[in-house]
């Protein structure tokens, strides 16, 4: 089973941006797509950006759509894949511990397999 790690979290003023990123322990071929989720305190985690393995096409939640941007990378050097969240724009409701997983390339917000220790995002007002 690939492992992933997210990174990049961190404190920020409202306004500002910040990188997040998911390194998988291995690279994944063929048809597969990743996304990143937060759950906020006393929440449900909930669904943010989702983009094929490709790197075509993606999907974001109405409450991110043009602040956030999801990329993915491969390192043919390491055969890793790296999923990156672009986050601007970030508000106080951004605040939460952002997840990343592989998705169902039929079904975005269906997550698939288990999930990292995750990465704190903190914006201040």
């Amino acid at each position: 089973q690939v492992q992933l790690v997210e990174s990049g979290g961190g404190l920020v003023q409202a306004g500002g941006s910040l990188r997040l990123s998911c390194a998988a322990s291995r690279r994944t071929v063929g048809l597969y797509a990743m996304g990143w989720f937060r759950q906020a305190p006393g929440k449900d985690r909930e669904f943010v950006a989702a983009i094929r393995g490709n790197g075509g096409t993606t999907y974001y939640a109405n409450s991110v759509k043009g602040r956030f941007t999801a990329t993915i990378s491969t390192d043919n050097a390491t055969n890793r894949n790296t999923l990156y969240l672009q986050m601007n724009s970030l508000k106080s409701e951004d605040t939460a511990i952002y997840y990343c997983a592989f998705v169902d390339p039929d079904a975005w917000q269906r997550a698939l397999g288990s999930w990292g220790q995750g990465t704190q995002v903190t914006v201040s007002s």
